[in-house]
């Protein structure tokens, strides 16, 4: 008798176990927590589905490159809350997922980027070339720059609200620092022809005749700048020998260089007037750039230190 009820105690141990086994909760239907779908999961799985749509990549896309930013390195979800409210929600509920967005961290990737994409405008006269006696805007002298605080708005409303559509933008085109304004001028001075072509920008304004360099004290060929700007100059003889013998000439009507001086960067050269009209039009200077004294005044006034000078 007592191994019978030994045996019924035992045999009743083994077919209670299965039913005591505890099923595991489901998430009611048609839940979603940040547009994932959950309902009819457990915990654990709708979990892991709500962390993996998290992670996902968002794709920033700036003119033709493609970027993909990590939204984990990027932001914080708090899915295990979200989790417990979609799991006493009604069914068909959406529930939202708390984000904390590191706006330092977001910040600090948009400038990364930022850095890749965009391009300086060239400054100063390096954004100029000369192509057929004539200057022109090189076509990489052009910038490029990205809107970052409009960059970054977006991908923070996209890592706020678990949104995953590519970002789209452009950069905008940044005009050369030496063309920013009418005032830009350049100057080119073609040997052959004797003229001085003067340039807003690409654009030609005035052309005045010239007498240049005689084949013994040519016009150096080059890019030059104007360096030095002088009223009324005196006169010095250079260290040549066709100066020899030359003494200082102070201001006045005899004065070789006129009444006007714009040195240039290229050493003992500079555009200036001349007491000797009839040299114009023909390669009789010592290397100088000689105009007549009013039109030399008149470009005096109209160009600054700094301004661009082709001789061709």
């Amino acid at each position: 008798m007592r191994g019978f009820l030994a045996a019924v105690f035992v045999l009743g141990l083994a077919t209670a176990g299965p039913a005591a086994a505890a099923t595991p909760k489901l998430l009611p239907a048609r839940v979603h927590v940040a547009g994932v779908k959950v309902g009819g999961l457990n915990s654990v799985a709708a979990s892991r589905a709500v962390k993996q749509a998290f992670a996902s990549p968002l794709t920033v896309r700036i003119d033709k490159r493609t970027f993909e930013l990590r939204p984990t390195r990027l932001a914080t979800a708090y899915v295990d809350g979200a989790i417990r409210r979609a799991a006493v929600s009604p069914p068909g509920t959406r529930v939202p997922l708390v984000i904390a967005v590191r706006g330092s961290a977001v910040r600090e990737i948009v400038d990364r980027v930022a850095l890749q994409v965009e391009h300086r405008a060239a400054g100063g006269s390096l954004a100029l070339r000369l192509r057929d006696g004539k200057p022109y805007v090189a076509p990489n002298a052009y910038g490029r720059a990205l809107d970052t605080a409009n960059v970054l708005r977006h991908v923070v409303h996209e890592l706020a609200t678990n949104e995953r559509a590519p970002l789209r933008f452009v950069t905008k085109t940044v005009q050369p620092r030496a063309l920013a304004s009418l005032s830009a001028s350049v100057i080119v001075i073609n040997r052959a022809k004797n003229l001085l072509s003067l340039y807003h920008g690409t654009s030609l304004w005035r052309q005045f005749r010239v007498a240049t360099g005689q084949s013994a004290y040519p016009t150096p060929a080059g890019r030059f700048d104007i360096i030095v700007k002088w009223k009324n100059p005196w006169w010095y003889p250079p260290a040549s020998p066709w100066a020899v013998g030359e003494k200082p000439t102070p201001p006045g009507p005899w004065n070789p260089l006129g009444t006007r001086w714009m040195g240039l960067s290229a050493p003992g050269v500079g555009i200036h007037g001349t007491p000797k009209p009839q040299s114009i039009g023909y390669s009789e200077s010592h290397g100088c750039i000689r105009m007549l004294i009013p039109q030399a005044e008149w470009l005096f006034d109209h160009v600054d230190i700094g301004t661009t000078v082709f001789i061709v």
